[in-house]
């Protein structure tokens, strides 16, 4: 039986963590269309994560790119492909290990992603300013505790051989 002082909890966090994923759709669509000088305007908020990813990494294999997302790697692939197409990606077989593919963001597009990146954390920025320094500092500890909790989930799904695996 589950504790009710722990669903209410559940159902809090849950329902604010919806707002916060809202809140980062909104800004995510508002700054695609204000977006002058980039490709992207009618990027979905996936494939922009994908970009965002894919530029965090520097270049990812398509396996270490589909366990970062959380999808299998045949969506992750047709995902690529479409950027790809696009010519915001680069697709191309590993020097190293010819079996891998290696994705990187395409030259000219790290520059663009970078400052779409520098407009959505402005919209944190404000955020953090209005809830107050004390709080958010409180905030990211909580979210420290909760990624560590998140990260051992991952490992023990790994452990039991599901298809989730740590980004290569």
């Amino acid at each position: 039986m589950v504790d009710q002082e722990a669903m209410e909890y559940a159902r809090y966090i849950f329902g604010v963590g919806k707002k916060l994923r809202r809140h980062v759709f909104t800004r995510m669509a508002r700054l695609k269309m204000d977006c002058n000088d980039c490709a992207i305007p009618d990027l979905s908020v996936a494939q922009l994560d994908l970009l965002m990813s894919v530029r965090s990494q520097g270049e990812v294999s398509l396996g270490g790119l589909a366990a970062l997302l959380g999808v299998s790697p045949p969506s992750a692939s047709v995902m690529v492909e479409k950027l790809v197409e696009r010519g915001l990606l680069i697709r191309e077989r590993s020097t190293v290990d010819r079996r891998k593919v290696m994705i990187r963001v395409s030259p000219g597009e790290s520059e663009r992603l970078d400052r779409m990146e520098q407009r959505l954390l402005a919209s944190f920025v404000e955020l953090v300013e209005e809830v107050g320094m004390e709080t958010a500092a409180r905030w990211a500890e909580v979210l420290r505790q909760v990624e560590q909790v998140l990260q051992r989930c991952e490992e023990g799904d790994g452990n039991r051989g599901r298809t989730r695996q740590r980004p290569q």
